[in-house]
C-alpha cells in the first residue's frame, strides 16, 4: 500500500471502525473518519496520525444526504478521490418479526442498509472516474444464519451481503473491487445501540462478545488481508466460515436447525405441540 492510499469509514470513531482505521493508519494511508460522536473522533484522529497515518475527522450521520454528500466533498477537497470505501456504521437489535415494531423496523434499515446505500451512491462515483478502488461491507454472520429472535438485524446484514454481490457485478467493469465482512460475535461497542425487548437477549449478546477469542482489532487484521488479497467474503471466524459452507452445502439440514431454534424460543410463549417439538 502507497502513503497515498485514501480511505473513508463510517462508524470510524469507535469499535471496528476504529480498529480499521488504525490498521490502514500503521500502512501510512490518508483515513477520514465518519461519526457522529465528536469526542470519539477527535480521539480516534490523534490516534491515527499517532499510528503512523493521516486523519480526516468528519462528522457524517449516514442517515443524512446532506452530510454524506458534505463528507463525499471533503475527501474529494483534501485527497481528489477515493480508494477504499467502508460501510461500517452499524446498529444492533433483537426480536421477532412480529414483536419487532416499525419504527424499529425502520430505524434498523435506515441505517444498517439504506446508510450503506446512501454512502456509496455518493462515494463509489470517484472510484468509477479513476477506474479503481474496493468497497469493504460490514455485514454479519447474522446475514446467513439468520438465527430466530433478531428478525430486523438479519434483514438488514442479509441486505448487506445482497448489495454486495450487487455490487461486485455493478462495478467489476469499472475496475472496482468489493469485499463483505460477515464475523460473529466479537468485543465491540455495537450494544450501546441496541433496541428490543427486554427479554435476557442483550445480556446473551454481551455474554457471546465476551466469550469471543476474537476482538476489534483481530477481525480487522482479517479484513485488511482480504482487502489486499481482493476476497469477496472475509468472516474472521471459523464458525462463521463453517456456518456458510454448511447452509450451502447441507441446505436442509441447516433449515432443520434454525426451525428448531425457533421452536425453542417460541416455547416461552406458547404450548408448543408435543407431537411437533421433541423434550431437549
Amino acid at each position: 500500500m502507497s502513503e497515498s492510499t485514501s480511505i473513508f469509514i463510517t462508524g470510524g470513531a469507535s469499535g471496528l471502525g476504529r480498529a480499521l482505521a488504525l490498521r490502514f493508519a500503521r500502512e501510512g494511508a490518508c483515513v477520514a473518519l465518519g461519526d457522529i460522536n465528536d469526542d470519539r473522533l477527535a480521539v480516534t484522529a490523534q490516534e491515527v496520525t499517532a499510528a503512523g497515518g493521516e486523519a480526516l475527522p468528519l462528522r457524517c450521520d449516514i442517515t443524512s444526504d446532506e452530510e454524506v454528500q458534505a463528507a463525499a466533498a471533503a475527501v474529494e477537497a483534501a485527497w481528489g478521490g477515493l480508494d477504499v470505501l467502508v460501510n461500517n456504521a452499524g446498529v444492533a437489535s433483537a426480536g421477532t418479526t412480529l414483536e419487532t415494531s416499525m419504527s424499529d423496523w425502520r430505524w434498523m434499515m435506515e441505517i444498517n442498509l439504506l446508510g450503506a446505500v446512501r454512502v456509496t451512491q455518493a462515494f463509489l462515483p470517484m472510484m468509477q472516474a479513476a477506474g479503481s478502488g474496493h468497497i469493504i461491507n460490514v455485514a454479519s454472520a447474522a446475514g446467513i444464519v439468520q438465527s430466530p429472535g433478531m428478525a430486523s438485524y438479519n434483514v438488514a446484514k442479509g441486505g448487506m451481503i445482497a448489495l454486495s454481490e450487487t455490487l461486485r457485478a455493478e462495478t467489476a467493469a469499472f475496475g472496482v473491487g468489493v469485499t463483505v465482512v460477515c464475523p460473529s460475535f466479537f468485543t465491540t461497542n455495537l450494544m450501546e445501540s441496541y433496541r428490543g425487548p427486554d427479554d435476557g437477549a442483550r445480556d446473551l449478546a454481551g455474554r457471546l462478545m465476551d466469550r469471543s477469542k476474537l476482538g476489534a482489532d483481530d477481525i480487522a487484521d482479517a479484513v485488511y488481508k482480504g482487502y489486499r488479497h481482493e476476497e469477496f467474503f472475509v468472516f474472521g471466524h471459523g464458525e462463521a466460515r463453517l456456518a456458510y459452507h454448511f447452509k450451502r452445502l447441507f441446505p436442509g439440514l441447516f433449515r432443520w436447525s434454525t426451525e428448531r431454534a425457533g421452536q425453542k424460543l417460541f416455547g416461552r410463549y406458547v404450548q408448543l405441540n408435543p407431537e411437533r417439538v421433541e423434550d431437549t
